[in-house]
Formats: C-alpha cells, structure tokens, sequence
C-alpha cells in the first residue's frame, strides 16, 4: 500500500509575499490533514524570491502550532549548509513541541548558488563529509556516552527519524546502507528514478531505525475538474521550469493560455524532461496514469507537489488527489517511522 505525503516548497506568488505564502502553507497543511495525508514536509532554498522555506526548522514550528496529526518535518534540510549539532537541537526542539510527528529529511546539495553557500558559512568541501555528517547527526539524537558526550538539547534521546534524500545513485547507497528511508527528487530530476530505486533496494541493510526498505518518490500533481483547466494551472509549473533552464528565479508567475508562447524548443525540452513525472488534468485522467507510476516504482510512498498560483485552486487540487483511488494505505498517525 502506498502513502500519500505533501511536499510544500512555500511558493510566493507573483503579486503577494513570504507573509501570505506561509499563512497559504498553514491552510494547506490544515487542509491535507483533513485529507488525510501521512506527512507534510517543506524544503531548504536560500537567495530564491520565490520560495519562503529557507528557515525550514521556524516553517515546520509555524505549521505544527497549527495542526494536529500529520507528520511534519523538512524534504530536507541541506546537511552541508549546517553544524550537525544544530540540526539536531532544531528537530530535537520541534521533536519536544510536537510529539512523535517530526521528520528529518537531509540532502547532501547546498539548495542555493555557490556564493550564497559562502554566505552560510559553511565550506564548499562539506558534501564530501556527507555520511560523516549523517552518522555525527544520529549520534546527537541517541543517550550520550562515554564516546559521545556532547548532548544536544533537546534531542538526546529523541526518536526523530532520519530520511536520506536525492537524485542520483549515492544518496540511495548511502540510504540502503545506513538502513534508512529514500526520498527520490523525481518531481525536478527524474532520470535516474529507476535505477536509484533499484539500488536503495539492492544495498538496504536493516537498521534500529528501519527494518525494512521505505523509498518515497516526488511527482507533480496538479487536478482540477476538466483535462483543460488542469493544463491551464500547471502553465505556472512549466514557467517556472523555463526560468529555470534559463537561468533566472523569480516569484511564481499565473497560469498563461498558452505556454507555447512562453518557451522556445530548447526550453520546452529541457524543461519538460524536469517535469517528467508529472501528472495533471482530470481524476479520470490522473487516476489511471499514477497507479500505472506507482506498480512501475513499487514506491512505498509518493510525496507531492504542486505550485498551483491560486491557492484555492492549489487546495482544491489536493483534495482531489486524496479523493482518487489509489490503494492509498490509510496512515497510522504517531508512528516514529515510515
């Protein structure tokens, strides 16, 4: 049975600013617990007008003081960006606020230029010290001892589970092998998605935290009632991915009749290999093509995104989706793991 979880890159559309991106994040997250959904997560961006995510640990704090149940945590944090020790005060804090609801994606990319990532202060050499990272990071949240007698408070003792995020072949090693779970960035970098999947199975070796293999995949959904006006929404995405490949980042632009007018064929390309996983138009058009994704994957769970420019039309879409049927398993809520 495969989970359904939200990934919310707190899109700031054109016309509004980070203020009403984060109230929209709160609503959305209220709205996909209603829906039912397994886990909310939001991602670390730095020097990008258009994304409100870049204090992910203050983000999660703000959407758990308004929610309930769903699982909330970061898809992810940028380890290098940041002392381990730090990371595991944050999400041992935000572990001690909001009980056996918090999650710790980590990535091994800066999630910014190379002259922001200077202005964090961290090295451009740090992802090389990825798995050391990871392995200091698990040791904060664990019972000091004698060979680790730095605690971090809180989170010593904290049951604040680990996920590895990526896009290629070495996150999904390193998660196999640390007996982790998997996130594939496939909503923004999809060509490697079998092959990743194929070798997080081959190398998982069980661990205290994960007995059993857990491999998430990002895809874009966007609903709405009609084929014609789902395409019509998802033009803000393509604009986006445009940009992109074009080298400019900006606010999230309204959706555009024809986004043939927008991009050139190099572009349209480019940017339409990015958003290769990505299903959008009606339930009866959706429905069918993310079962046959998810019997292809075999993922445990997909996490979704969708920068929709209207809000409610962004909600309305998730609603839809968490309406489909899709074996979708029925989330058991306050579990430590996956």
């Amino acid at each position: 049975m495969t989970l359904l979880s939200v990934l919310d890159l707190v899109p700031v559309s054109e016309g509004q600013d980070a203020s009403h991106a984060l109230a929209n994040a709160l609503d959305l997250a209220r709205t996909a617990e209603a829906c039912g959904y397994h886990r909310y997560w939001v991602a670390e961006h730095h020097n990008m007008i258009g994304i409100a995510s870049a204090a992910t640990a203050v983000v999660i704090a703000h959407l758990g003081s308004g929610t309930k149940t769903i699982r909330l945590g970061a898809g992810g944090i940028m380890l290098p960006n940041h002392a381990p020790l730090v990371i595991a005060e944050q999400f041992g804090t935000l572990e001690a606020l909001f009980p056996k609801r918090i999650d710790l994606g980590i990535g091994r990319a800066p999630g910014t230029d190379q002259r922001t990532m200077h202005a964090l202060r961290r090295t451009l050499m740090s992802d090389d010290q990825f798995p050391q990272d990871v392995m200091e990071l698990q040791q904060y949240f664990e019972m000091p001892s004698q060979e680790n007698a730095i605690k971090a408070v809180p989170g010593y003792g904290l049951n604040v589970p680990l996920y590895i995020l990526g896009s290629s072949l070495y996150g999904a090693q390193l998660a196999g092998m640390m007996g982790l779970p998997y996130a594939f960035a496939s909503h923004f970098a999809p060509d490697a998605l079998m092959s990743a999947l194929a070798t997080y199975q081959h190398h998982f070796k069980a661990s205290e935290q994960q007995q059993n293999p857990h491999a998430m995949a990002g895809v874009n959904v966007v609903l709405a009632d009609t084929d014609e006006e789902a395409r019509f929404l998802f033009t803000s995405i393509q604009q986006r991915f445009a940009d992109m490949v074009r080298g400019r980042r900006g606010k999230l632009k309204p959706p555009i009749e024809n986004i043939e007018t927008y991009w050139n064929d190099m572009e349209k390309m480019q940017a339409s290999r990015m958003l290769a996983c990505s299903f959008v138009g009606s339930p009866a058009t959706v429905e069918p093509a993310l079962r046959a994704f998810i019997a292809q994957t075999e993922v445990d769970e997909l996490i979704v995104a969708s920068a929709v420019f209207d809000h409610e039309a962004r909600k309305k879409s998730y609603q839809l989706l968490a309406g489909l049927d899709l074996e979708i398993a029925t989330p058991v809520r306050h579990q430590a793991i996956a």
